[in-house]
């Protein structure tokens, strides 16, 4: 999956991982980038880490409202990091004609394919993504280059707790309010 500029994206589920793809789109040059999650302060980080657009799929119909935004097309690409079928099948209807998806969930659950026909007949693809499909020689210096440009703040995700604080980090990671907890065993340890 390579966004190329002026595309269009929606990432369902804004943990580490989606905010990290949601990232991904944006630093492609994607100029709709839309954050699909329930859980509002979730949405809120995305907008501050580039989301163009957020939907709390528990308010709304996910699929409608990135309809609505795109002018009843869809959206070029859409990313599931969440591993629940019913989500799955939402990102594949969000498709525009000719769109893909990509599934970095896996679920434990079975999946109905409703929308083979769908698929076929819009020419939309779905495919897997392991470890982001990455080339850590290649890529991981690329991500340094773009934290430190400031377009992959990954600060804003984590939380540093202290190790006697661990069930207060489980509960906030629980809860959505946590995106990534750090838990940090030496107790002298300030967080810069």
């Amino acid at each position: 999956m390579k966004p190329r500029p002026g595309q269009t994206i929606a990432v369902f589920g804004i943990g580490a991982v989606g905010l990290a793809a949601m990232m991904a789109g944006r630093i492609s040059g994607c100029t709709t980038v839309i954050a699909v999650d329930i859980v509002d302060s979730r949405l809120e980080l995305a907008k501050e880490l580039g989301a163009t657009d957020v939907v709390n799929s528990k308010k709304e119909d996910a699929v409608e409202a990135i309809k609505k935004l795109t002018e009843g097309r869809g959206v070029d690409f859409t990313v599931d990091t969440t591993g629940v079928s019913a989500v799955m099948e939402q990102s594949i209807h969000a498709l525009n004609q000719g769109g893909t998806s990509a599934c970095i969930a896996v679920t434990p659950n079975h999946v109905d394919l409703d929308t083979w026909n769908d698929l076929c007949v819009n020419d939309q693809s779905v495919i897997g993504v392991n470890m982001g499909d990455s080339i850590p020689q290649i890529d991981i210096p690329r991500l340094i280059k773009f934290y430190r440009k400031g377009m992959f703040d990954f600060d804003k995700t984590e939380k540093f707790y202290k190790f006697s604080e661990i069930n207060q980090a489980n509960a906030d990671s629980i809860s959505g309010k946590t995106i990534k907890p750090v838990l940090v065993i030496d107790e002298s340890y300030q967080p810069a």
